[in-house]
């Protein structure tokens, strides 16, 4: 049965991968990137591949709060139903970062953002639905006043980790508060550097093969393995669901994030 997925940031890298995959298994795709020629770029390759899949673009920063919620909005008018949100955009090393909005920009793209277009879109998710949320096996406590943007961090590695283990602990929340009457919440490390555009910034070196990413993140969106893992996390990196930090699993520290986010989200 086709699905209907929601991919962000789907121009390249892990979601470009992804991407090609459900979309050569017949299923509607909703792509999201911040480009409009790379956007296009991407419905004509998936277009000239094989595959009968749809394709819809959506073109937003997700490193401005008012365009999450813009993106939230045209993808209500356009679509009834999502089964499958895989909130895949990230950063690290980046030229300027604080967003517009006065927060960092990693924990905006990779927190903040993916936790506002998720609440957004809930109504337009019922209980087989699934929300896949990109973690990594970086993760570092998270100082609840970077998170604010009342604090500046100044090492990219230890914004993204803290960024990424945010990130863990609202799937966490979210999927302790919603239970089964909505999606599933499921965080997935889809393995430790990859050839995506992130790494090749962040570290210097190709990576591996993008393959590794795109197939967990296709096995967590279609297959019964990942039907009831809410509030679990899968390491890819060790083939298995696993335990992320400590602090994600603190159903008080997880809320606490929750709340630092819900306070920006007015």
């Amino acid at each position: 049965m086709s699905k209907t997925i929601l991919i962000t940031g789907a121009t390249d890298g892990i979601g470009l991968e992804t991407a090609k995959r459900l979309y050569a298994e017949g299923h509607t795709l909703l792509l999201h990137g911040r480009n409009a020629e790379k956007l296009a770029a991407t419905a004509d390759t998936l277009a000239g591949s094989e595959g009968a899949g749809l394709v819809y673009t959506y073109k937003a920063d997700l490193s401005r709060l008012a365009e999450v919620d813009t993106l939230a909005d045209a993808i209500t008018k356009d679509h009834e139903r999502l089964d499958v949100l895989i909130n895949n955009a990230g950063v690290m090393r980046v030229p300027e970062t604080v967003t517009q909005d006065g927060l960092d920009v990693r924990f905006a793209v990779n927190t903040i953002a993916p936790y506002r277009l998720t609440r957004r879109l809930l109504p337009l998710m019922g209980a087989g639905s699934r929300v896949i949320n990109l973690s990594s096996a970086a993760q570092a406590p998270v100082d609840p006043d970077a998170l604010r943007g009342d604090k500046q961090l100044q090492d990219d590695m230890s914004a993204y980790a803290q960024s990424k283990l945010a990130l863990t602990m609202w799937n966490n929340a979210l999927a302790a508060s919603i239970g089964t009457q909505g999606p599933a919440f499921i965080a997935v490390n889809p393995g430790s550097l990859l050839a995506s555009k992130l790494v090749k910034e962040g570290f210097g070196i190709p990576g591996k093969s993008l393959s590794i990413g795109a197939d967990v993140l296709t096995r967590a969106a279609l297959s019964d393995e990942f039907a009831r893992a809410s509030g679990r996390y899968f390491d890819n990196d060790e083939g298995r669901f696993a335990q992320p930090h400590p602090d994600a699993l603190n159903d008080q520290k997880c809320q606490a994030i929750v709340e630092v986010i819900e306070q920006l989200r007015a």
